[in-house]
């Protein structure tokens, strides 16, 4: 006879063997011998695999990836043990109403081309040769994005946070999705502080009678602006006087405010302004930080932003005025020309282009140029401690000399220190020790795009802060079970003045 080919064999005890296997499964269902039953499949099939002659699946290899994903949950559980956030569901009236009208956000201009894209502005268009010179990625994350945006994109990521929760017993911290700034800059100009302070002392009372709250009186809350510290800490109810008095709420002063520049209040923590790049991946990051780190330098500084009225004798007058004497030394990038500060291809080229950008304090102590200045590979020059080394301290390095030039405000403004000598008197190889470390930075002072996880996740800012957020509750919660004073953490403020 002519022998059976062993496929033939195989395929019929393989049918018979399955429906052995479905039947057991359905009684291991009941007295709970999974285990055993997966050990029959795999030895079953290793046999099998190893008295053929033909190559076949290994089933061994996906049942272990299945194993895998089971045993994901703990893992991801564990991953986020004391990392939960809680984000409370607040009424519409305190964020998506407040945008609703996005005209009348700010008095001089109108931020509705901002709010696209979950606040992060239009999309950049890189089908112009220069654009894609200058921005080269062409994944699409590029942005117009507005400086004021920060609360509405923080949301948004908050959203697709890998460690939300929606059982508040097992947060470490709670995020309150106010959008604070808007509701103030919306009051600023012809409102009286009634109105000013309304939203703020309704969503108080909102706060206050939540059981959340009570678990640590809102020590364990947070919230995000998009506008300086100041704007909140009115001190007088005086309608000529500055802002609301949100901070100055028995409430709020319990809660931690991240703001992109604070006052002087311990409670208060400063996070990078948002900038036009918005990554998808790590991988699209590092292509970015080797371009910047390699590009071709034509400047030696550079200052983007506008004269004022009677600078004479002031620092950004001085500036502007050697920077315009440095036969080409200095390119200055003049805001009241145009829109070219708003055009993230204009700024970017600048900042490629120079080894050095100059960081002035602004209408505050703090710009957003220093961190597109930083996104571009340019060496920071400050002159004043609280623009930056007394900020963003979860972000910069300590040794404010590894990646920055600190020039003091008094030499500048009596005229005796020469930009062009000073900062031309830097040699070469403490250039490019500087240049690496601003280059390591730009990771930390991005904002990416929600959803990424895995190899291509990336520890920006919104992922820093969240991390720090809990470190200070976790903190704050040892000083209140100790009995400690914590006064330190909530009255006490710190010397933005001072260089330590």
């Amino acid at each position: 006879m002519k022998p059976v080919p062993r496929l033939w064999v195989v395929i019929p005890v393989t049918f018979v063997f399955c429906l052995f296997v479905l039947f057991q499964l359905q009684i291991s269902n009941l007295f709970g011998k999974n285990l055993q039953i997966t050990h029959q499949v795999n030895n079953f099939f290793i046999s099998i695999a190893s008295s053929s002659h033909h190559q076949t699946p290994n089933p061994t290899r996906f049942a272990n990836e299945s194993d895998g994903n089971r045993a994901k949950q703990p893992q991801e559980e564990e991953t986020c043990a004391g990392r939960y956030i809680y984000m409370h569901n607040i009424p519409s009236i305190f964020n998506d109403d407040i945008i609703q009208n996005c005209k009348t956000l700010i008095k001089w201009f109108t931020m509705c081309p901002f709010m696209v894209n979950s606040g992060l502005g239009s999309q950049v268009s890189l089908s112009d040769n220069k654009a894609a010179r200058v921005l080269t990625s062409k994944t699409g994350s590029w942005y117009a994005t507005n400086q004021f945006l920060l609360a509405v994109i923080f949301r948004e990521r908050m959203k697709h946070y890998e460690c939300l929760t929606n059982d508040s017993s097992l947060a470490s911290a709670f995020y309150v999705p106010y959008y604070a700034g808007f509701d103030v800059s919306r009051h600023l100009w012809g409102y009286n502080t009634t109105v000013r302070d309304e939203l703020g002392i309704k969503l108080a009372k909102w706060l206050k009678e939540r059981p959340e709250w009570r678990k640590m009186n809102g020590r364990d809350h947070f919230f995000v602006t998009g506008r300086i510290g100041w704007d909140f800490r009115r001190g007088l109810d005086d309608d000529s006087a500055w802002g609301s008095k949100l901070m100055l709420l028995p409430e709020f002063a319990n809660m931690t405010m991240l703001s992109i520049e604070t006052t002087a209040w311990t409670n208060e923590f400063a996070v990078p302004y948002p900038t036009y790049f918005h990554p998808k991946s790590l991988s699209e990051v590092r292509r970015w930080q080797k371009k910047v780190k390699n590009v071709k330098r034509r400047y030696l500084y550079s200052f983007v932003g506008a004269p004022r009225p009677n600078m004479d004798g002031s620092i950004r007058g001085e500036i502007i005025k050697q920077c315009l004497a440095s036969h080409g030394r200095c390119k200055f990038l003049d805001c009241n020309k145009g829109q070219d500060c708003d055009n993230p291809v204009k700024v970017m080229e600048v900042f490629q282009r120079s080894v050095f950008c100059l960081q002035p304090r602004g209408d505050s102590y703090t710009r957003r140029s220093i961190f597109d200045s930083i996104l571009a590979g340019c060496i920071p020059v400050f002159f004043h401690p609280g623009s930056g080394y007394n900020q963003y301290m979860w972000y910069f390095p300590k040794d404010y000399t590894k990646y920055s030039v600190y020039i003091p405000e008094k030499g500048m403004k009596d005229g005796t220190v020469s930009l062009r000598s000073l900062l031309g008197r830097i040699d070469w190889g403490g250039i490019v020790r500087m240049r690496d470390e601003v280059v390591k930075i730009i990771p930390k002072i991005i904002y990416t795009k929600p959803g990424l996880v895995g190899p291509e996740k990336i520890d920006d800012s919104f992922e820093i802060a969240l991390d720090r957020v809990v470190e200070r509750v976790a903190m704050v919660k040892r000083m209140m079970e100790e009995g400690k004073d914590l006064q330190s953490e909530y009255s006490q403020t710190r010397d933005l003045k001072k260089l330590e």
